[in-house]
């Protein structure tokens, strides 16, 4: 795909009009002392960070190798909350993903970082933390130069590209992927004679069948691929005779869940049977739920998501701590045998000792972030107090005690997004090469 020179140009001068701040401090940090509590959170050895100039910069040994590192799929659910997948005790409205979570790495409690399609791509993509602001997928100084795994994997001769049934230049998604390391893009206006399309684009089959036809002329070169969804998406247009319904009207969002799972187990029943499965690892993982809502200050149970790993030589297994999204991409590289350097913060869940830890997520409620280390929650206000709470049966029960350490890593998390966006830091080895905003110098962990 070509971007269209004059939209460019045009959503360019728009955002040097409209450009704002990283995101809103939530409370004073040192700049230092945010560094450092950012920096031990993420669990790397002192060694291994290897910039003063990009503080969260650092090699990553991976933990699985093979001769030819694995092919990478990222299948973007959307809109897929835990509340619509039985095994996470939601609807029982997706057979297919059920089946599929007892042959392949399971989690069990996997947060989204927020509401929007633009959020989901920003933490799966790049590993990039939230903030109050706009996702760094729309945001003009993430135009260019800011990292992504498919920035990384390219630099390893890996094919990339985006798949999605719509205009990819919705949400600035082709923009962003184009000027940040995606060598191809493939929306709505590649499609021919799709079998069905809807407000959205064309149908999910259509765009897994899309896929699959890329994949299997990919040849021996190494490939990754971002393919998005977009069949559960208001107002739930779907082809006719393809599941039995769950809801009597035919256009819910339940009946919209149902397509999207088949969708999905006729494509993975395809892969299998594809030159490229042996060689190829998966993730499917929703972008954010359909409908967070609440009372709560963050209803963290509507960012409870699906996400399962399967293929290549994964074997069944089921990871139970808290987990981000922002984990994905580091575990991902892990997985299919990319030792790497990168600014991602999140957690490698390869490592043996991550099954031992709470885990943690962050979650943007529009101004609200929530940080949660396994069931205690910090919430942060714009001008308020952090606020600390417990998370149990699905509800945020105010905490008896404080825990100053958690609300320690709740602020200093928030304030390091809006300063690595702001001071460019988050950047590759290559890029980091280049000038960039001054900061302190790094005490040691």
């Amino acid at each position: 795909m070509a971007l269209n020179s004059s939209y460019t140009a045009l959503y360019a001068a728009y955002e040097m009009r409209q450009e704002p701040h990283g995101g809103s401090n939530y409370g004073e940090m040192d700049e230092q002392d945010t560094l450092n509590v950012v920096r031990k959170a993420m669990r790397v050895d002192r060694q291994h960070f290897v910039s003063q100039q990009l503080p969260t910069l650092h090699h990553q040994q991976a933990t699985c190798h093979y001769d030819r590192p694995l092919n990478l799929v990222v299948i973007l659910e959307e809109s897929l909350g835990a509340e619509f997948v039985g095994s996470l005790g939601g609807l029982n409205l997706t057979p297919n993903l059920d089946r599929l979570a007892n042959e392949g790495l399971w989690f069990e409690n996997l947060y989204a970082t927020g509401t929007r399609s633009v959020r989901g791509i920003e933490a799966v993509v790049t590993g990039f933390t939230p903030t109050p602001a706009r996702s760094v997928v729309k945001l003009g100084k993430s135009q260019k130069n800011f990292f992504t795994i498919a920035e990384l994997l390219s630099q390893r001769g890996y094919q990339t590209s985006f798949i999605y049934g719509g205009e990819a230049q919705f949400d600035n998604m082709g923009r962003f992927f184009m000027n940040n390391g995606f060598q191809s893009v493939v929306d709505q206006g590649n499609y021919v004679n799709p079998v069905f399309t809807g407000s959205w684009g064309v149908s999910d089959e259509d765009l897994f069948n899309r896929a699959h036809e890329e994949f299997s002329r990919a040849g021996d070169q190494p490939f990754f691929s971002l393919v998005f969804s977009s069949s559960n998406h208001s107002p739930f247009e779907y082809p006719d005779g393809r599941i039995e319904l769950h809801d009597e009207e035919k256009n819910t969002v339940n009946n919209a869940v149902k397509y999207a799972d088949y969708a999905i187990g006729e494509f993975i029943k395809k892969a299998r049977n594809s030159n490229y499965w042996d060689n190829t690892l998966f993730v499917i993982v929703a972008d954010h739920n359909s409908r967070v809502r609440g009372a709560e200050l963050v209803p963290v149970d509507y960012f409870h998501i699906p996400g399962l790993i399967l293929g290549g030589t994964i074997e069944p297994a089921v990871y139970k701590p808290v987990a981000s999204q922002i984990d994905l991409a580091p575990t991902l590289l892990s997985l299919i045998g990319v030792s790497s350097t990168h600014p991602m913060i999140g957690h490698d869940l390869t490592r043996p000792e991550m099954q031992q830890q709470a885990g943690r997520a962050i979650m943007q409620y529009n101004a609200t972030q929530a940080y949660m280390e396994g069931d205690r929650v910090a919430i942060l206000r714009k001008d308020m107090p952090i606020t600390e709470f417990i998370y149990q049966q699905q509800r945020l029960v105010p905490a008896h005690s404080t825990d100053p350490t958690l609300a320690q890593k709740a602020l200093a998390h928030a304030n390091w997004s809006s300063m690595a966006y702001d001071k460019k830091l988050y950047r590759s080895e290559q890029v980091g090469k280049e000038a960039t905003t001054s900061i302190t110098t790094l005490s040691s962990r």
